[in-house]
């Protein structure tokens, strides 16, 4: 009766329920402990011994750490570190491949850097090595853990198992620093994990993929997408798993997460949880195709995930799916989308259906090995397909693993002792002949670096193109020199070079705090995507707006860097001044003007503090005055000033990428100025359309083109100022959930659609009248302006200089209320002159007619011309 009872639960159970992970063999070492440390409510439960068996050499210290009470796991309450090399010799079984050995083994390296106790032998305060194991792969390089006041970190590899033998792991410091290592995990890697069938191509060859199969991999990035954190208790192979919303790119709204609660059909999928547990395929993310605010039909748009990567590294993304539809045989009832690995089509018109067993709740997943981009950023999309039935696609669970080659420097750690005196006499005769060939080229250095000083070059050229470490702070203080590098993004490769700074910017972190009374709450006046900002006064008097970056950021280094590069070459009128920055004690803030009127929109239609993933939003307390219908041009005027010269005012063509009313600021006398410049890219140089890049912006001031095609040019700031007027018109959010009518939701497609049906009284402020009296004319030609910025190709678009022409008739229509012909108060952008007027364009390799105090200088004959003079009058253009 009890044997029936077994097979019935066993019949009906799901799989979840049946599997637990039970490994040959495995290690789970507690680095520097002096007894056993348990975690029962692992599944299975997991057993950390002390690592003093393993260990080559007995003079390795343990240290504790000093707050051993206060440590986030009781294995990260003790460490085993030195100044010098140790390592751990791991016996595995005898058995051969033939005989069920494992082709890899998972290895976790835990490190949580902590304050020593005072009596321990060695500081890891500061602690930075090297990683290698088996003598052939270097799994981490000078790698530094972080801070005693961070969390503690888990590094995950595969590594190729070799055959039987030891296992070694070694640890290398870098000179004068310390090497630790809190906890050890290796265990064989169940045979589906890796490699398991064929593995699609994208940016590399199918010859590299079958070298990766004997690489050792880390992951770097594993994501629940769509749902919450999975902790070790809740996975089989004691994985974290964690929610994908950081690295989601692009406008909030564009997807939604769906959830099941039926079980997870693994006895149709060819493998178990060990894959995946189930409630990763129990959530994902799929296109939110009814609420994307995209007007296309079918609406062709991305829901992209964004991860930082090392430029041309190696990586294999692993995707999963289940579909929670039932199944059908309906032609065209099924769902099929694209899947883009970076920049290929990794899967085009993928069809799960396809995939599956014809059983709902099968999990299934796809493997792709695709090269980094010089951009540093791997992206995984998924999008609509001209296949499918008009669903955007769906992913449930993300897995990003980088290829660590092995070092042919070392030994393989499987080879016979023939092999090892082989390749050490190779290693010999190829370190002479490095050794030759670097004292060849030190003397060729030299010479060349002689005759480069003799010929001192500018101040402000760069030095060196040498790429930026990503993991290295761009701002090194140089408290002696004059100034220092920091890292600047190339307009054409995407790869970091080194530009030269003043130091002068550089504001130490005391001074700030001392300015914002120690960054106090009652002090913080926004919070944004970069962090928290706060009103101050140096020690001059100087009031400043302090931007200080959070851990939590959705922005960091590269926006950091950006703002710092395109500000200190710039000063205009219009354009927000940076006064400085710090980069002292892991900190990243920047230092602004004090603009004490907040921004735009604060004057629009209010908001809360800390709303949003605004860049810089102040307090507000209470509703501000509605602005008058003077102020509206002036303001917008000024910001199409500011925007206007980075446009067409440098040497070089800045494009904004985050025009929006937030980011517009208003200073004393209402004075427009443009801020934010962290998403800032220099524009196509000469002879170029345009500058392909990721999509980065603000959901409702997205250009729709830019969002489909990644081809940015300056007419996609264009496209999002014409939002910015139109919610300057309508005095409300771009984006409106709340609104009583689904065609509201949009502000740019609902304005529009009243303009061209000449109504402008159904969208206009009605607070505008009552600020007295407005200019039909005028109101009309604003609304003209922003709808041809809203044009959906950027060559149909005006440039920021015809908005700029048409903004300034605007105002001069208010100030003069003169009734004009049909032809100078209404009509195309750039075209309100009669034929036998010439309008002069303005060049862009120019600079001449914009200086930093916005006056406008031009030849004799412009300045002389009917237009000019025109300009010069009090009746308008």
């Amino acid at each position: 009766m009890a044997l029936l009872v077994v097979l019935l639960l066993g019949t009906f159970l799901p799989s979840t329920a049946l599997a637990t992970f039970s490994p040959a063999f495995s290690f789970f070492l507690a680095c520097g402990a002096a007894s056993d440390i348990s975690f029962p409510h692992d599944s299975p439960a997991r057993n950390f011994t002390p690592d003093t068996d393993y260990l080559t050499s007995s003079h390795v210290p343990a240290v504790t750490n000093a707050n051993a009470n206060n440590a986030a796991s009781p294995l990260y309450a003790a460490a085993r570190a030195s100044t010098s090399p140790f390592s751990y010799r791991l016996p595995l079984p005898g058995t051969t491949a033939g005989q069920g050995q494992a082709a890899f083994l998972v290895l976790r390296l835990h490190f949580s850097q902590f304050t020593t106790a005072s009596q321990s032998p060695v500081n890891i305060s500061s602690a930075r090595f090297t990683v290698s194991v088996l003598d052939a792969y270097t799994v981490l390089s000078s790698f530094s853990p972080p801070s005693p006041s961070a969390a503690a970190v888990v590094r995950e590899f595969f590594v190729p198992a070799g055959g039987s033998g030891d296992f070694r792991i070694t640890f290398t410091p870098d000179a004068g620093a310390a090497a630790f290592v809190n906890a050890v995990e290796l265990f064989p890697a169940p045979a589906e994990l890796l490699w398991n069938g064929s593995t699609p191509v994208g940016a590399v060859t199918a010859a590299d993929v079958a070298t990766w199969e004997q690489q050792a991999l880390e992951t770097v990035y594993r994501l629940n997408v769509g749902g919450p954190e999975v902790t070790k208790e809740n996975d089989t192979l004691w994985r974290t798993w964690l929610p994908d919303d950081p690295f989601l790119f692009g406008p909030a709204g564009l997807s939604m997460v769906n959830k099941t609660t039926n079980d997870i059909n693994y006895s149709y999928a060819g493998y178990d949880n060990e894959v995946a547990p189930d409630v990763v395929y129990k959530t994902q993310r799929a296109a939110n195709v009814s609420a994307a605010g995209v007007s296309t039909t079918p609406p062709l748009f991305n829901v992209t995930w964004t991860f930082p990567a090392d430029p041309g590294s190696h990586y294999l993304a692993r995707l999963h799916f289940c579909d929670f539809e039932p199944m059908s045989a309906v032609v065209g009832a099924v769902i099929v989308f694209n899947l883009f690995v970076g920049t290929d089509i990794a899967y085009p018109d993928l069809t799960p259906a396809t995939q599956m067993e014809k059983v709902n709740q099968q999990p299934f997943y796809l493997d792709y090995a695709a090269a980094a981009p010089s951009s540093g950023n791997l992206t995984v999309s998924i999008g609509m397909s001209k296949k499918g039935n008009g669903e955007g696609g769906f992913l449930n669970g993300l897995e990003i693993m980088k290829v660590r080659p092995s070092d042919s420097s070392l030994s393989s750690g499987g080879g016979g002792s023939k092999r090892r005196v082989v390749i050490i006499a190779l290693s010999a005769v190829l370190g002479a002949s490095a050794l030759a060939c670097a004292v060849l080229c030190f003397f060729f250095f030299f010479a060349a670096r002689r005759r480069r000083l003799a010929r001192p070059a500018p101040e402000e050229k760069a030095e060196s193109s040498k790429a930026l470490p990503p993991w290295s702070s761009p701002y090194p203080t140089d408290q002696e020199g004059s100034s220092v590098w920091v890292a600047e993004q190339s307009s054409r490769s995407g790869e970091g070079t080194l530009q030269r700074v003043s130091t002068q910017l550089h504001i130490p972190l005391e001074e700030l705090r001392a300015a914002t009374d120690n960054f106090a709450e009652r002090n913080l006046i926004g919070v944004g995507g970069f962090g928290n900002v706060y009103r101050g006064a140096l020690r001059d008097g100087t009031r400043v707006a302090v931007k200080r970056a959070t851990r939590a950021s959705k922005q960091g280094l590269p926006e950091f860097t950006t703002e710092i590069v395109v500000l200190s070459r710039i000063r205009h009128r219009h354009l927000v001044s940076l006064i400085g920055y710090c980069n002292e004690q892991a900190e990243m803030i920047l230092v602004y003007e004090y603009m004490e009127k907040g921004t735009l929109r604060s004057h629009l239609y209010g908001g809360s503090p800390g709303s949003g993933s605004e860049a810089q939003q102040e307090e507000q307390e209470t509703q501000a005055p509605a602005l008058s219908w003077k102020q509206r041009l002036e303001i917008c005027i000024g910001a199409a000033r500011g925007l206007h010269y980075l446009h067409t005012g440098y040497s070089e063509n800045i494009i904004h990428r985050d025009v929006k009313s937030t980011n517009i600021l208003l200073g004393e006398g209402f004075i427009a100025k443009v801020a934010d410049f962290g998403l800032s890219r220099i524009g196509p140089s000469f002879g170029e359309t345009h500058v392909s890049t990721a999509v980065k912006g603000s959901f409702g001031y997205l250009d729709p083109e830019y969002f489909k095609t990644q081809q940015l040019t300056d007419r996609s700031d264009v496209y999002s100022f014409g939002v910015v007027l139109f919610e300057v018109l309508c005095a409300r959010p771009v984006i409106d959930q709340q609104a009583p009518e689904r065609d509201q939701i949009n502000l740019a497609e609902w304005a529009v659609k009243w303009q061209q049906r000449g109504q402008l009284d159904r969208i206009a402020d009605p607070r505008i009248a009552a600020q007295g009296p407005v200019n039909e004319n005028s109101l009309r030609k604003f609304a003209e302006t922003a709808e041809k910025c809203l044009a959906d190709y950027g060559q149909d678009r005006p440039s920021m200089g015809d908005v700029l022409w048409n903004l300034e008739y605007c105002l001069q229509l208010q100030e003069t209320h003169v009734r004009r012909d049909a032809f100078d108060d209404s009509g195309a952008v750039g075209a309100q002159f009669p034929d036998d007027v010439v309008v002069p364009r303005w060049v862009p390799s120019s600079t001449s007619f914009l200086t930093t105090d916005d006056s406008v200088v031009t030849d004799v004959g412009a300045a002389n011309s009917k237009v000019f003079s025109q300009l010069s009058a009090g009746d308008g253009r």
